[in-house]
């Protein structure tokens, strides 16, 4: 009898020992497998951006401008953006000061995260024919023709080192302030001239002026 309640005792002991030493339990604490984060961790991963609804954008060509933004916010689109038709250059600072004479992405379905851009020209102007007039190219190392454009965007045309004088050609001797009101009447060096550094003179009157 005695031997038998050692050997019981014996076997207990093992059986408690194998017991303790047994495979952890499946759940949170399981390792990674492969470096991967189990499902159902709660771990950051990646996220993972929506993509935008569709939704209708409206004509808004003729509207103003400041209406023109105001409908397109409401049909859920909020990327926009605005540039002169004429090529001048000049900024809607006063949105109700200017008219919508065409717009990108033309009117319908597309995704609200668009960015919706306005073709557009003062109130009292009228929209080009055949669409926007195109600002000059970067001019490289040749003068381009700049007679017509504002001095504003030839400006912007001919590199940033190059040293210009701007001077009103009307005789008046006024000063050009707001260069994107100003439209250039000639150019010295002349158009077709090489560009080697040498400073640039601009003559130039006001749009609506004769050169």
């Amino acid at each position: 009898m005695r031997t038998n309640r050692t050997t019981t005792a014996a076997a207990l002991l093992v059986a408690a020992a194998l017991t303790a030493c047994g495979p952890a339990e499946s759940g949170t604490d399981k390792a990674p497998v492969d470096g991967k984060t189990p499902a159902g961790s709660g771990a950051p991963g990646k996220e993972t951006k929506p993509d935008a609804e569709n939704a209708a954008l409206p004509n808004l060509t003729g509207k103003g401008l400041q209406s023109a933004q105001d409908e397109a916010q409401a049909a859920g689109f909020y990327l926009l953006t605005s540039h002169d038709a004429l090529g001048r250059g000049r900024n809607q600072v006063v949105d109700r000061s200017w008219k919508v004479c065409s717009q990108t992405p033309a009117p319908g379905q597309h995704p609200t995260d668009t960015k919706v851009d306005f073709s557009t020209v003062k109130l009292e102007e009228d929209c080009p024919a055949g669409g926007d007039k195109a600002e000059p190219a970067e001019a490289g190392g040749t003068m381009p023709d700049f007679v017509g454009k504002s001095v504003k965007v030839a400006r912007q045309s001919l590199d940033s080192s190059t040293s210009i004088t701007v001077n009103d050609a009307s005789g008046q001797d006024r000063m050009v302030l707001v260069e994107s009101n100003w439209q250039v009447c000639s150019t010295d060096p002349a158009a077709g001239a090489a560009l080697t550094g040498e400073p640039v003179t601009i003559g130039a009157v006001k749009f609506g002026e004769d050169c």
